[in-house]
């Protein structure tokens, strides 16, 4: 098969040097998948080729080479800059790029930005509908910035190689540079990332920055694209007990790209799934998340729980199979999860996280009182598992702490009496960068329980909520801080600067009128005196 297609600069001129330079150069792997599928690839090609990794270290400079199978990293900027691609030029490209393939599901359903209560791109506590014009205008010009060019991902450049054996089910004991591509491509995971890409034309031959590219399939790789099948290279039992990562790996592929894992590579994983204990946590929840993130992550997580994958990945889940639920339920704990899961608006990774777990201790919180199933403190119980479960998956302090939030505080409750401040101090208690992602968990669980998305109560107090986002809501929106306290009754740096702001801050809340300097110096006064009396 062979295709005309417009490539990166970037990846042109990766393939055109080597070539030049005698060696034979393929694009390989996922970018060829994607570019199959017409969907974007980001700027993440990888490439193959038969010269040393000392020689593509003397083709291109600042590259650099940190294993022992065979991979060069070259930086997007520094290929750049041997180009001589200024980042004006490389930026008209990414934009020019930018809208290439079909947008996912997970980003059809993603809310205009406008329409959230906090933006948590510019982390600003002014909603959109307080400011003025020129500030939504800004505000849009940001939210369409594109990356810069440090956060795009290197270029890995690899020798043909041949693996050895794999005795702990992660990494080849052994590496020897192959001679061919087919022996390069016969040690990969899947056929559908068994795929290369030869550049057939030469630059003056060019027509409209195109080029003609020769697919490459030894093992009908193109076929089950057409077909939409997770395969594997070869025998899956041997290709899972190489890298037991491949089986998650294949739940992976199959809920991002839509596709059917195939009935043996199936078998297989079920077969060998006790073999994920050999996997690292770090490269677990690097695919965990990305299962979380695709278009279909209820159907991923039901994947990995027929697969066997989940009781050694997340057992907490599956106590909640058969574990009924009274009022308007009408499906056990298991089921309401992931139909929460499915239906969350939320498309961070993490937030879909704890809309799973948002329920993962009501099976030993379950007690039938007077007839009636109850879960008492299932949330704060919830929070402490699906914290252990985040620091498990080594997730870093921030998103444990956010799990731990999003769970916590998912049973709040509003009611029209409720007074501004105990608004202000829900938004300070679930974090105002949380407050969005807790009403995204919310209509995850309504859905997911067969309620309507919202309710007139929720949607007062999303509106309460807006008219409190221009009062104080931390210490630091105090009109005085240490230096004032310090100044004015001859303090010194400690403890007890901390003590007054904080007691000032609670007649804040309560009061936002009192926050200008001479009523907090009166209330800093009153208060220093009682403490010393």
């Amino acid at each position: 098969m062979e295709l005309n297609l417009e490539l990166p600069p970037q990846v042109d001129f990766i393939i055109t040097t080597l070539v030049d330079a005698g060696f034979e150069a393929y694009i390989v792997g996922g970018a060829v998948r994607d570019l199959l599928l017409n969907r974007s690839s980001n700027y993440d090609y990888d490439f193959t080729t038969d010269a040393t990794p000392e020689q593509i270290l003397e083709l291109f400079s600042d590259s650099f080479y940190e294993n022992n199978f065979g991979t060069v990293m070259v930086t997007h900027e520094d290929i750049n800059q041997q180009m001589g691609l200024s980042e004006a030029e490389d930026l008209e490209w990414q934009h020019h790029n930018l809208h290439n393939g079909t947008p996912t599901v997970a980003q059809s359903k993603l809310k205009p930005w406008r329409e959230r209560i906090v933006d948590l791109d510019k982390a600003d506590k002014i909603h959109v509908s307080l400011a003025d014009d020129d500030s939504i205008d800004k505000l849009e010009e940001q939210k369409n910035d594109l990356a810069s060019l440090d956060s795009l991902p290197n270029y890995e450049i690899t020798t043909f190689r041949s693996d050895g054996a794999y005795q702990d089910h992660r990494r080849p004991d052994d590496v020897t540079w192959g001679k061919t591509l087919k022996e390069d491509v016969d040690r990969r995971d899947f056929t559908i990332n068994a795929l290369a890409l030869k550049k057939l034309t030469q630059d003056n031959e060019k027509r409209d920055n195109k080029h003609t590219y020769e697919v490459i399939d030894y093992h009908q790789g193109i076929k089950d694209i057409e077909n939409k099948i997770i395969r594997t290279v070869g025998d899956p039992n041997l290709r899972f007990k190489e890298d037991a990562l491949r089986m998650l790996r294949a739940i992976r592929f199959s809920v991002q790209l839509n596709m059917e894992i195939d009935a043996d590579t199936f078998t297989s994983i079920e077969a060998h799934s006790q073999l994920i204990k050999h996997v690292s946590w770090e490269r677990i929840r690097d695919e965990f998340l990305k299962i979380l993130a695709s278009d279909y992550p209820a159907e991923g997580v039901e994947l990995l729980e027929d697969t066997r994958l989940l009781e050694y990945i997340m057992p907490e889940l599956l106590e909640g199979k058969g574990v009924e639920q009274g009022g308007h339920h009408t499906t056990d704990v298991w089921t309401h999860s992931l139909d929460a899961l499915r239906e969350t608006p939320a498309i961070d990774p993490i937030v879909r996280l704890a809309t799973l777990l948002h329920d993962v201790a009501k099976p030993r919180t379950y007690a039938l009182r007077d007839g009636d199933i109850t879960f008492y403190n299932h949330e704060i119980i919830g929070s402490r598992m699906a914290s252990k479960i985040a620091k498990r998956l080594r997730l870093s302090n921030k998103d444990t702490q956010r799990v731990f939030t999003l769970v916590r505080h998912h049973m709040f409750h509003y009611q029209p009496h409720n007074t501004d401040s105990a608004i202000r101090r829900f938004m300070r208690k679930v974090g105002l960068a949380n407050v969005d992602d807790i009403l995204d968990l919310r209509e995850g669980d309504r859905l997911g329980s067969g309620a309507k998305r919202t309710s007139w109560r929720l949607e007062e107090m999303k509106q309460r909520m807006i008219e409190q986002l221009n009062q104080p809501m931390e210490i630091k929106d105090l009109k005085i801080n240490g230096n004032d306290l310090m100044e004015e009754f001859d303090l010194k740096p400690g403890r007890i600067l901390g003590e007054v702001l904080n007691h000032l801050f609670e007649y804040v809340m309560d009061d936002p009128k009192l926050n200008n300097k001479e009523d907090l110096l009166k209330l800093s006064k009153k208060y220093l005196e009682s403490v010393t009396i």
